[in-house]
Formats: C-alpha cells, structure tokens, sequence
C-alpha cells in the first residue's frame, strides 16, 4: 500500500514538473546570398558596399521562449531596410512576432508589412523529418540529426537605372535541411518555422540559412509569459502572401518613376522570404 501511494506522489511530482516546464533559447542567424551584377554596369566599390550591407543585414539574434506545447519567436534587434551609397536593400516576409501551438496545430504570425499591421492565422504544415543515426555536441547539449527536403523557387530581382530584371518562371529546387535536435529538452520546438522533432532544435542549415542556439535557460525563477498575438488586420497565410506580392510590385514602379527623376544611378535589391 505503501508503495502504490509513493508511486501515485512521484508521478504526480513528474505531471507538475511537465506542466510547470519552460525555457528560453536565444539563436544567431545568418543567411547567404549569390548576386551576381554586371561589372560594366556597377563600379567594384559598389560590389564591396552592397557585400557588405548584405552581411550586416543577414546577421541577426533571436529569441525563443517555450513550455511543453506553446512558443514565441522574435527578433531580439530588428533592422528594417538599408540604404547607402545608392544601394537600397529591402527585406520582405520577416515575422516580428511568431507564436505556435503544437498540440493545437496553429500559428499566429504578427507582421508589419510597410508600416501596416497583420495577424496572419492559419494551420501549422506537417514537415516529414528523417532522422539520422548521428550525433554532435551543441553548447553541452548532445544533439541528434534529421533531415527534411522541400521545393523553393528563387526570388530575387535587381534593378538598374530603373530597367528591372526579373525571371517570369523563377527556377525550382529541391534543398536539404539539416537539424539538430536535443531529446534533453523534451519539447518539439525549434527557430523560425522549424518544429516536429522529439526534442528543442538547436542548430538549422536549409542551404542559404543557418540558425544556431547559442544561450538556453530552462526553468526560471520568474515564470515567462507566452502571450498569443493579437494586434493586426487578420488574414490567412495565402492572403498574406497576395498583399505582399502587390505591395512589392507598387514598390518598384514607384522606385522606377522615383529614378528617373534623379540622377539614375540607384540600384535597388529586393529579397523575399
């Protein structure tokens, strides 16, 4: 009898445990981009600059903040679009606040889409993960692999002197996406729109972006607040992307008439995500 009551007291210690458990992870992302611009066209000083703006606008802290079923991701120091030297660059498809519920299956994406806010709600896809016999250590943490494959088509235009260049029929690909996950953090949570997995995603390569936990806290002292968004015109994620294929079209015809009444030596890069 007495040791029906332990048993009955430990496992509900463990389901307290299991409903009280939240964390904190903080990642590094970079992403790499391939442009390759006519060197009659743009002078070397202007290849350097624009390498470098790219750099410091792919490079950016995140945060994530967890419990056994819910998180946020957020940009910890947004940056918005850039420009010097002639060079715009202007960054598209970016969440300012991603909530995800995985026993609910949803998503709420808080945006800010040229100054208007948007609340875009919709179902969270399955991605099939395969996981891998392999291990590595990520910040004391043993991590195991997986992999996932998806089609992307590339989405990239450059203008110069307002004469746009643009591919009708963008190419499609297939990329390999690279994992890791810690089963040490039982939670099936993970950077940006990466989730599934039988443990807390550290590390994420999908070819052009890496994204890697660099700080964890797991359970403390003051409970964090996972808060769904709620701010922003409602919309599903196909709505969206509509509102945002318009709006960057009006973009650039804007930026042509803009430039030919200057001096006609801007050159302006759009990337989306």
């Amino acid at each position: 009898m007495k040791n029906s009551v332990l048993i009955i007291c430990v496992l509900g210690i463990l389901s307290l445990n299991a409903q009280n458990f939240q964390g904190k992870a903080f990642y590094k992302t970079k992403r790499t981009i391939n442009i390759s611009m006519d060197s009659t066209q743009v002078s070397s000083e202007q290849q350097q600059l624009l390498n470098e703006m790219l750099k410091k606008q792919m490079e950016k802290d995140f945060e994530l903040t967890f419990d056994k079923e819910q998180s946020i991701y957020k940009e910890q120091e947004s940056l918005g679009g850039i420009q010097r030297g002639g060079i715009q660059i202007i960054m598209a498809g970016g969440a300012d606040i991603l909530y995800r519920n995985t026993k609910e299956k949803r998503y709420v994406n808080q945006n800010e889409l040229f100054g208007k806010p948007f609340l875009i709600k919709d179902k969270i896809k399955k991605r099939e993960w395969k996981l891998v016999n392999e291990t590595k250590k990520i910040g004391g943490y043993t991590c195991y692999k997986a992999t996932s494959t998806r089609e992307v088509k590339k989405f990239q235009s450059i203008s110069k002197n307002g004469e746009k260049q643009e591919e009708k029929n963008p190419e499609l690909k297939t990329i390999t996406i690279t994992a890791w996950y810690t089963p040490q953090i039982p939670v099936a949570h993970g950077p940006s729109e990466y989730w599934g997995l039988p443990g807390l995603i550290l590390e994420v390569n999908d070819g052009s972006q890496v994204m890697v936990c660099n700080k964890i806290i797991i359970n403390p002292k003051e409970k964090l607040l996972i808060k769904e968004p709620a701010s922003g015109k409602k919309v599903t994620q196909k709505q969206y992307d509509e509102i945002l294929k318009k709006k960057m079209k009006e973009m650039e015809k804007m930026n042509r008439q803009n430039r030919k009444k200057g001096d006609g030596n801007s050159i302006e890069i759009k990337i989306g995500g």
